[in-house]
């Protein structure tokens, strides 16, 4: 199966951010990929008015994205903001596309490294599952990374692939705790882990101030073996992979971590 990774870098403009989605998604199908996953915050960058710029599923930009997915015939994952309890958001990963209609609403919240996620962001209550020509499929956002339980869920629900959508924050060693976190999803678990971040900014030559977490690249797609298939550098780029899912099988009879699991 055919994934593209599309390691972007949005803007404060929501309809800029169409056009972005409209490119790499079209090169994707181009490219004979199935499903395209884009970064956390799609919708409008981070460090911005979240609030402002927030629209319901039904919206004219969730809607474009759909119209998107359906002209192109694939499924487009995309990272929006939609609203939330009084004056909150929701982070929300738009799924659609290949008779996908569906979204994930973040929930763990980033409230680390001096940035406040939850003053701003209602937490979602829900993982969400989706199936592609028998493949199950799960989401999650950026922070979700690091909570393993999330993902072992995931798995003891059938699912192969894990895409996380991102716009993973800046620091010392963050970008290394990223493609760490990401290794260790896939190991816990013995499925695909493929992981998209917002480009770096800087590598576009913005000047970043202030504690939005607004991406470090350096997306990654790791095996049930925790064998990295490809790592993204800092800068813009798509990247086209094809999965063989015969690699699951192999891994759970190498590792079964899954079948050993005992309640404690």
């Amino acid at each position: 199966m055919k994934i593209a990774m599309a390691q972007v870098l949005s803007t404060n403009d929501p309809q800029l951010n169409l056009d972005i989605i409209r490119e790499y998604a079209t090169q994707a199908s181009s490219a004979g990929a199935r499903l395209v996953v884009f970064p956390e915050a799609m919708h409008i960058a981070m460090g911005n008015s979240l609030l402002d710029a927030a629209e319901p599923l039904d919206g004219p930009w969730a809607q474009a994205v759909r119209q998107l997915a359906e002209e192109l015939q694939i499924t487009i994952l995309a990272g929006m903001f939609t609203p939330g309890e009084g004056a909150r958001v929701r982070n929300t990963l738009l799924i659609t596309g290949s008779g996908i209609d569906t979204h994930y609403d973040k929930i763990h919240l980033y409230d680390a490294f001096g940035f406040a996620e939850s003053d701003s962001v209602t937490p979602g209550e829900r993982p969400v599952h989706f199936d592609i020509d028998g493949v199950k499929f799960a989401v999650a956002i950026c922070y979700d990374l690091r909570f393993p339980k999330l993902f072992t869920h995931h798995a003891q629900h059938g699912v192969l692939i894990n895409l996380v959508s991102a716009s993973w924050g800046a620091g010392e060693g963050k970008a290394e705790q990223w493609t760490t976190l990401a290794k260790a999803r896939a190991l816990d678990t013995t499925t695909f882990v493929i992981a998209v971040d917002q480009a770096d900014p800087e590598s576009a030559g913005e000047t970043v101030s202030g504690t939005a977490p607004r991406g470090v690249g350096r997306s990654i797609a790791v095996d049930p073996l925790g064998r990295v298939l490809h790592e993204s550098g800092q800068g813009v780029e798509l990247a086209i992979l094809d999965l063989d899912l015969e690699a699951i099988t192999e891994a759970r009879e190498k590792l079964p971590v899954l079948a050993n699991a005992r309640e404690i």
